[in-house]
């Protein structure tokens, strides 16, 4: 069973309305126990003056940025797919083609 876990990694606010985020960079990583992957995420958020539920940017909370990623991007699960899909080909390589010699010669 993988464990997945979403980490943001950079926010990006503008000064009016103030240290309002709008674009928040996030990486989701998985792991099986054996092997590990990631993909790096970007999602960006338009400015909106008088907001009811504005949290000044010195009081947000990971886990409240990671809700609006989850809100805003409504495909989590294609992120944990993308992760399943790369540990999927790390346990069960797929195979590639390769050139071989002529059978008649050169």
């Amino acid at each position: 069973m993988t464990t997945y876990t979403t980490t943001i990694t950079a926010m990006y606010t503008v000064p009016n309305p103030t240290g309002y985020v709008v674009n928040v960079l996030f990486n989701v990583s998985g792991t099986d126990g054996t092997y590990t992957a990631n993909i790096d995420g970007n999602i960006q958020f338009q400015p909106e003056q008088n907001q009811p539920d504005f949290v000044p940017y010195d009081q947000l909370t990971q886990d409240e940025v990671i809700g609006w990623i989850n809100t805003a991007t409504n495909n989590q699960e294609n992120y944990y797919a993308n992760v399943q899909g790369q540990i999927n080909s790390m346990i069960t390589p797929p195979v590639s083609p390769s050139s071989q010699p002529l059978p008649w010669g050169a």
